[in-house]
């Protein structure tokens, strides 16, 4: 880090152990992203509550290039456990910011698409045609919004495939238009 971390104690008396445990937690959040500038940590005691206790309250200001990532307010009746949930709410928002400064974004699979090769209307089933030239059964209770009487030769859809007793099957197939190609 390039800056020292600024812990405050709020309401609570000084002490090494928990700065220490303090200290110790902003240093893991490092090894998710190394480039954190300066991280500030808030500790305070409750003084007002309803039963017996106090209740801790963490709050935690990180800032990296371009962002302040803030985990504000992780409440619990135990000092330690209240650290640990914020520093764990610290080190998910740090590593998210992480992944995408990285370009690291989860993407989604693109469906499958097809044409309707041919339909048996009558016996309920059909078989797509995917874009590899492979063919897919697919049964009349795999389409959606039950659209299968007005399926006709040639209609684009999209499925999701699996692995059926004889071979590829589509499940989950939506129509994706409702004209015949010429």
């Amino acid at each position: 880090m390039k800056l020292t971390p600024q812990i405050t104690l709020r309401d609570i008396p000084h002490s090494e152990a928990v700065e220490t445990k303090i200290a110790e937690k902003i240093e893991k959040l490092e090894t998710y992203y190394s480039r954190i500038m300066s991280c500030r940590v808030a500790v305070e005691a409750s003084q007002r509550r309803r039963t017996q206790g106090k209740l801790f309250k963490v709050m935690i200001d990180i800032s990296v290039p371009g962002k302040e990532l803030v985990i504000n307010r992780i409440e619990n009746e135990d000092l330690y456990v209240a650290i640990r949930d914020a520093f764990s709410a610290a080190s998910r928002k740090v590593e998210e910011f992480s992944r995408k400064q990285r370009g690291e974004v989860k993407m989604h699979e693109e469906v499958p698409r097809g044409r309707v090769a041919r339909i048996h209307q009558d016996d309920g089933y059909g078989f797509i045609e995917t874009d590899d030239g492979r063919e897919v059964y697919f049964h009349r209770n795999s389409v959606i919004d039950a659209e299968f009487d007005k399926l006709e030769e040639g209609f684009e859809v999209a499925f999701l495939e699996e692995q059926g007793k004889k071979g590829p099957q589509a499940i989950r197939v939506s129509v994706k238009n409702n004209e015949v190609p010429a």
